[in-house]
């Protein structure tokens, strides 16, 4: 008997969204038509609150991670997210009545809407997580390999297990193209009931014989996914597997087609004028208050200056708020880390909250760097991480930026080992590179400034 089909991870964010914003409407229904005083209630005040309303949601959710699954299936994570991102949710719509339209309001409405729209969404959420508790949310992967990725057979079935992350795959058979001169059709059969999808991660797929291909061909027909492992990889992770033996190497030179339209361009355009402004008032702000601390707490300069590697491998000056000991590398180039006693007690304040980071709009405003890109990196490390893999300077086909897909995604890069890391994501970046992806990085930057990830 076939198994069921499973839902993936989009599908049910997509299933969890819309619960969520039935009861945003219902909620802001009751707030708009019965908590709001009737000599303020307007066509424009009615689609303002609406406007204003979904927007805010949107936003706090993707910023505060409210559809991160992993989340959603831990009972304890749900009431305490619930509560905060619903509770800001009504918070900001009711001072947003309050001080554009100087509206008043019925008492006990405006109560219900206040308490009772947390208490709907932890509602919802838990019978969302208590069905899908009950349904399998893992579809079963028949993983199909040759001799050149034998050697990272465990690693590889790591990945699609998720050894760090939920992915709604599991490998339940592998098969090795080689071992088996001929094709097992009677392997294949019995496997066909059982799984869900078939991950091929081969050097060449001209390596596949006919009988396998038709045994997959048929899958396919039968509702089965037949996916590469590099595909496979871009879609869970959103990165690029640089280090698989399978075709991404042709994926990675896709990276010169170029898919940037005059409307990305006018995008970024926009983006980094008004980024540069409104971050060039805030560090022009912050400058008095970094010198103050200098003076008692981290004697020195208030500035120092690094060449790092930019467009097209050409140097360039990146300026930052000074965090370590003056003299940080008398013994040589290193790399921060977690926890660097170089770093001095006023540098992990400025750490902590990205304060450092603030004098790169020098840089921007310069037009050395753009305010989303891949982190730019010094001349001595891009050398060294070169020997590690060749693609490495495909990453300067574009401008470095102050933010990007990287540093949103993946830890503080501590090593040569994290920075071959990041590259799969920048890589992904440079491939994908879209409004959509801009606007997520920005809105992922605030997530982490806000809860102050990485050093």
């Amino acid at each position: 008997m076939p198994r069921p089909s499973i839902l993936n991870s989009i599908e049910r964010k997509f299933i969890l969204l819309i619960g969520d914003l039935g009861i945003v409407l219902l909620s802001l229904n009751v707030f708009i038509n019965h908590a709001t005083n009737t000599e303020f209630i307007s066509v424009r005040y009615k689609i303002s609150l609406f406007a204003f309303g979904i927007f805010v949601y949107l936003a706090l959710a993707y910023i505060l991670e409210f559809y991160s699954l992993e989340k959603v299936s831990k009972r304890r994570n749900i009431f305490s997210q619930s509560t905060y991102v619903s509770g800001l949710f009504v918070f900001l719509v009711f001072i947003f009545s309050v001080l554009v339209f100087d509206a008043s309001f019925w008492r006990i409405p405006l109560l219900c809407f206040l308490l009772l729209t947390p208490v709907q969404i932890a509602g919802w959420r838990l019978l969302f997580r208590n069905i899908f508790a009950a349904i399998p949310d893992s579809k079963n992967v028949l993983y199909i390999y040759d001799d050149h990725t034998n050697k990272s057979l465990r690693e590889d079935i790591a990945l699609i297990d998720g050894d760090q992350m939920k992915t709604f795959h599991r490998v339940k058979l592998t098969y090795s193209i080689q071992n088996d001169s001929a094709v097992n059709k009677k392997f294949f059969l019995s496997a066909a009931s059982k799984i869900d999808t078939f991950i091929i991660n081969t050097k060449g797929y001209n390596e596949l014989s006919q009988d396998l291909e038709k045994l997959l061909l048929r899958s396919i027909v039968k509702g089965k996914e037949v996916i590469s492992f590099t595909s496979f990889y871009e879609n869970t992770y959103e990165a690029m597997p640089i280090r698989s033996h399978n075709d991404s190497f042709y994926e990675l030179l896709q990276l010169r087609n170029k898919k940037i339209r005059y409307l990305q361009v006018i995008f970024s355009f926009l983006m980094n004028f008004f980024l540069s402004l409104f971050v060039g008032i805030i560090f022009i702000l912050i400058i008095p208050f970094v010198y103050v601390g200098n003076l008692f707490f981290n004697k020195g300069p208030l500035f120092y200056n690094q060449k790092r590697v930019g467009l097209h491998g050409d140097e360039f000056k990146i300026y930052k708020f000074r965090s370590m000991v003056v003299d940080a590398e008398k013994e040589g180039a290193k790399m921060a880390t977690s926890g660097d006693a170089r770093v001095t007690p006023f540098g992990k304040i400025l750490r902590l909250f990205r304060i450092d980071e603030l004098p790169q709009i020098i840089s921007v405003v310069k037009g050395d760097m753009q305010f989303i890109g891949p982190r730019p990196e010094r001349k001595i490390f891009v050398n060294e991480i070169t020997k590690l893999t060749p693609y490495y300077n495909v990453r300067h086909l574009i401008r470095p930026g102050i933010t990007g897909w990287a540093q949103v995604k993946y830890k503080y890069g501590q090593n040569l080992e994290d920075s071959v890391k990041k590259l799969e994501y920048d890589f992904y970046y440079i491939k994908n590179k879209s409004i959509t992806l801009d606007l997520r990085i920005v809105f992922k930057t605030v997530t982490t400034v806000l809860f102050s990830r990485g050093i």
